[in-house]
């Protein structure tokens, strides 16, 4: 993914958050800092790797989904300039998966660019059996939850 592309599934995924109302106002505001801040883009790198793998998972842990799927995003980046397509695979099943815990959360969430990234990462060439196995599970789950109207 070069930086133009990751940019443009950034933009999508804001949007598809967007409409997720004031649960992530705070949190949208400081990815728009960082999406601001974005003009020092890290070299690709192991370190880079291994420094967004324990963000993107660190604020998982803490709630912070916007974050989180904003660093996987790097993960993947990084992951591509290294050409490790295995951690390719896994950083855009991870980053979907941020948006489906987003949605699960507040439905209104789009989940297409999850969607997108689950896709992408089935044709990942060299994605492990166990990663391919998760991605169609999880593609399953958007699938099946495509065109559900949002929970009162």
């Amino acid at each position: 993914m070069n930086r133009t592309s990751a940019l443009g599934l950034a933009a999508a995924v804001t949007i598809a958050i967007g409409a997720a109302g004031a649960a992530y106002a705070g949190q949208r505001q400081e990815a728009a800092e960082a999406a601001a801040a974005g003009a020092a883009v890290q070299p690709v790198s192991w370190d880079g790797w291994l420094a967004a793998k324990a963000k993107a998972e660190e604020n998982d842990a803490a709630g912070n989904l916007v974050s989180a799927l904003q660093y996987y995003l790097e993960y993947i980046r990084q992951a591509e300039g290294l050409n490790n397509p295995s951690r390719i695979a896994w950083g855009k099943n991870n980053a979907a998966y941020m948006i489906i815990k987003m949605h699960r959360q507040d439905p209104t969430v789009e989940l297409a660019p999850a969607r997108k990234l689950l896709e992408e990462g089935l044709g990942v060439d060299g994605a492990t059996e166990e990663c391919r196995k998760v991605l169609a599970m999880n593609l399953e789950y958007v699938k099946s939850t495509a065109g559900t109207p949002p929970r009162p």
